[in-house]
C-alpha cells in the first residue's frame, strides 16, 4: 500500500483525503497545524491525521518519515520547504501551486532528487489538467502555430457585481490577478501583465469573459518554446467580472496590499459549492498541408460523493493530482526528478480512476471530433475571440 502524507486539511485537502482513502490502495496520512480542521477530516474519511506545522523543521521531518510521497494542499508560499524537507525524507513531492517562482524552487530541488523520488508541482486544474489536455492537442499536429487555454471555476448561480463566489485559495486567486503572465508572442517568449488580453466568448449559450491571469500556463513555455508562434492563458469569468476586479486591483492599488484585499474578498464574498468548472483549449496548426484547429471544452459540475455535497474546483483540483500520484504508483510517469504536467499522457490521464472525473457524468464535453480519439459529443461553441493584440 502507498503511503501517503497529505499537508493541509482545508477545502481541497478534504477532497483528496476522500478519493484516496476511498480507493483503498492508500494509507492516508493528513498533517494540518489546525486541530479542528484535523478532527474534521478524520471523522468524514477516516484517515489518519498528525498535527504538523511546515515552519518548524522537526515536525515535518517526523511527519514525513516513513511515507512514500508526499502532497502539499497548503498556500503556496509553504511548498518550497515541504520540497526540501521531501528530498531530505528520499519522498516524492507533488503539489497544487500557480506560483511561478514557487514552481522554480522546487524544480531547483528536484535537481537532487535521487532514483524513484519525484518533484512534480501544478497538478491540480490550471495548471495541471489544462496543460495535458493542451499537449495532447498539439500532437495532433505536424507544426503547431497557436495554443490558447481558458479556464475558469464559475458559481452556477451568479450574484452581485462581481458575478464570483469564492471556490478555492484566496491567496491563488489574488496571485493569478496581480502577477505577471508568461506568453509566447510571434514566437518570442514573454510576461504580459494581469486583467489585460480581454475577450469574449460563447459556450453552451453562456457568455464568458477571459483575460490574461498568471501560473496557468505551467512549464508549458518551457515546453513548447521555438516550437509555437501563440501560446496563451486566460481565466474565465461571467461578463462584467474583469472591470470590477480592474478597479481593486489597479485603481485602488490593493495588488500593492495583498493581505487587505485577501480580508476583504473572504469577508465579503461567500463561499459556494453549486459551481461549475469551464476549460476550454484550442491549438491550430497545420497537418498534411493544412491549417487545422482542435478544440476541447468541458463543464464539470458540482456534485455528491460519499453521502456529501462537493463543488467542481473541488473535485477537478484534487481528481487532477491524485490521478498523477495514482499513475505514478504504477508507473506510468517517469521515475526520477522534475516531472511537467505535459509529460502525462492524456489518454492515461482520463481513463485513470480519477482522472475520469474530467469525462464523466458530472462533465459535459465539446470538441473537436478527431482531436480526442474521433468521438464528437455536442458541438454548440460560439465562438468570438478576437485576433491577440500587438504587445
Amino acid at each position: 500500500m502507498h503511503r501517503l502524507l497529505l499537508l493541509g486539511a482545508g477545502k481541497i485537502g478534504r477532497m483528496i483525503a476522500r478519493l484516496l482513502a476511498d480507493s483503498g490502495d492508500y494509507a492516508v496520512t493528513v498533517g494540518d497545524v489546525d486541530a479542528a480542521a484535523l478532527d474534521r477530516i478524520a471523522t468524514r474519511t477516516g484517515v489518519a491525521t498528525v498535527p504538523v506545522d511546515v515552519d518548524n523543521p522537526r515536525e515535518l521531518a517526523g511527519a514525513l518519515a516513513g511515507q512514500d510521497s508526499v502532497i502539499s494542499a497548503l498556500s503556496f508560499y509553504h511548498n518550497p520547504q515541504v520540497a526540501e524537507a521531501a528530498l531530505a525524507a528520499g519522498v516524492s513531492y507533488f503539489d497544487l501551486t500557480e506560483d511561478v517562482e514557487t514552481t522554480r524552487r522546487v524544480r531547483a530541488v528536484a535537481e537532487s532528487a535521487r532514483d524513484g523520488q519525484i518533484f512534480m508541482p501544478q497538478c491540480g486544474l490550471a495548471p495541471g489538467f489544462i496543460s495535458i489536455v493542451a499537449h495532447h492537442l498539439t500532437r495532433q499536429v505536424e507544426q503547431v502555430d497557436c495554443v490558447r487555454m481558458r479556464v475558469g471555476a464559475l458559481p452556477q448561480f451568479p450574484t452581485g457585481a462581481l458575478k464570483y463566489n469564492l471556490t478555492w485559495s484566496t491567496d491563488g486567486l489574488i496571485n493569478e490577478y496581480c502577477n505577471p503572465c508568461d506568453a509566447i508572442h510571434e514566437g518570442r517568449r514573454m510576461e504580459v501583465l494581469p486583467l489585460e488580453g480581454y475577450e469574449q466568448f460563447s459556450l453552451d449559450g453562456v457568455r464568458y469573459e477571459a483575460f490574461n491571469t498568471s501560473g496557468g500556463l505551467g512549464t508549458l513555455c518551457d515546453t513548447l518554446e521555438g516550437n509555437v508562434r501563440e501560446l496563451n492563458y486566460k481565466t474565465v469569468r461571467y461578463t462584467g467580472h474583469c472591470n470590477q476586479v480592474l478597479l481593486l486591483v489597479n485603481e485602488l492599488r490593493l495588488s500593492q496590499r495583498r493581505d487587505l484585499l485577501k480580508d476583504i474578498l473572504e469577508h465579503a464574498v461567500p463561499i459556494t459549492f453549486q459551481d461549475v468548472v469551464v476549460t476550454f483549449c484550442t491549438v491550430t496548426g497545420r497537418r498534411e498541408g493544412q491549417l487545422v484547429q482542435y478544440t476541447d471544452a468541458r463543464k464539470i459540475y458540482h456534485q455528491k460523493i460519499g453521502a456529501e455535497n462537493w463543488s467542481a474546483i473541488q473535485i477537478t483540483t484534487a481528481a487532477g493530482i491524485c490521478a498523477v500520484v495514482d499513475m505514478f504508483a504504477a508507473g506510468q510517469l517517469p521515475r526520477q526528478g522534475f516531472v511537467r504536467q505535459e509529460q502525462v499522457d492524456f489518454c492515461d490521464f482520463i481513463a485513470n480512476r480519477f482522472g475520469q472525473y474530467y469525462d464523466s457524468h458530472i462533465a459535459t464535453r465539446f470538441s473537436s471530433g478527431a482531436a480526442l480519439g474521433g468521438q464528437t459529443t455536442r458541438d454548440t461553441m460560439d465562438l468570438n475571440i478576437p485576433r491577440e493584440p500587438s504587445i
